[in-house]
């Protein structure tokens, strides 16, 4: 029976704001963009993000995945004009869309690096969910939507940051819309590596190249055994969080 799953040539040149590129050792490098400059958050790119990391999962010919941004930020600039927020009907949309986005994300079950090649501060629990960080140190992290909107963080952010940093750390971070620079991030835990900014993508697909040569199974089931956790709480809670995010926004 022929199983019908994508090939790199089917969704390679899909997604407007992700640039796709991967070579014989099989590591793919995921590059989010905004006209090839540093990405801007909108409805498209949230929703192209999720796709896209299905079609990556699917895909056998991927071993590796090197997550990275264009330009000098990772994400941090938003386009909330782009997200109609004004009733249930639309919030309903985000918080399936939401959902898929990081379980689409952890559904990758091959090891991902972060390069992360500068701010994150829409969004930083993608890059931060990687298996391995390898940071510049220009980075800073911040979760810049949410709170200080007096939205709550819970797509995803209060699941990441309290699991990353711990309970205590992870609500201040939340709450107080604490920024993180790399340094910082690096003694938290955040981050595995704080690097030059020219040397971080090197850097991450060195070490990719390094898990690329191992045997397939063995780097594969090692990522789904190694986050198996995280994923259980994403799982649980972000039905939860995106629902009550919905609340607020809509009150607002």
């Amino acid at each position: 029976m022929a199983l019908i799953a994508p090939s790199f040539d089917d969704y390679a040149t899909r997604y407007e704001n992700i640039r796709l590129e991967r070579d014989e050792a099989g590591i793919l490098q995921v590059t989010g963009h905004t006209e090839g400059k540093s990405l801007i958050w909108t409805a498209r790119a949230h929703d192209e993000l999720a796709y896209c990391f299905t079609d990556i999962a699917c895909d056998a010919g991927n071993k590796v995945v090197v997550l990275t941004g264009a330009g000098d930020s990772f994400c941090s600039e938003i386009d909330f004009s782009s997200f109609s927020l004004g009733s249930a009907a639309d919030w309903s949309q985000i918080i399936f869309e939401g959902q898929r986005l990081l379980q689409n994300l952890m559904g990758i079950e091959v090891p991902v690096i972060a390069a992360i090649n500068g701010p994150a501060t829409v969004h930083p629990e993608i890059p931060v969910l990687s298996d391995i960080t390898i940071a510049s140190n220009t980075v800073k992290f911040a979760d810049a939507p949410h709170f200080a909107n007096g939205i709550v963080p819970g797509d995803g952010a209060h699941v990441c940051w309290t699991h990353v940093l711990g309970p205590q750390r992870g609500r201040y971070f939340l709450l107080t819309q604490q920024t993180l620079d790399a340094e910082q991030a690096l003694r938290y835990g955040v981050v595995n590596e704080v690097l030059p900014p020219e040397q971080v993508l090197p850097r991450a697909r060195e070490i990719a190249a390094h898990i690329a040569a191992k045997p397939p199974l063995g780097a594969r089931y090692s990522r789904v055994v190694l986050t198996r956790e995280i994923k259980r709480l994403i799982h649980e809670q972000q039905a939860l969080g995106l629902t009550h995010e919905a609340l607020a926004a809509l009150s607002l």
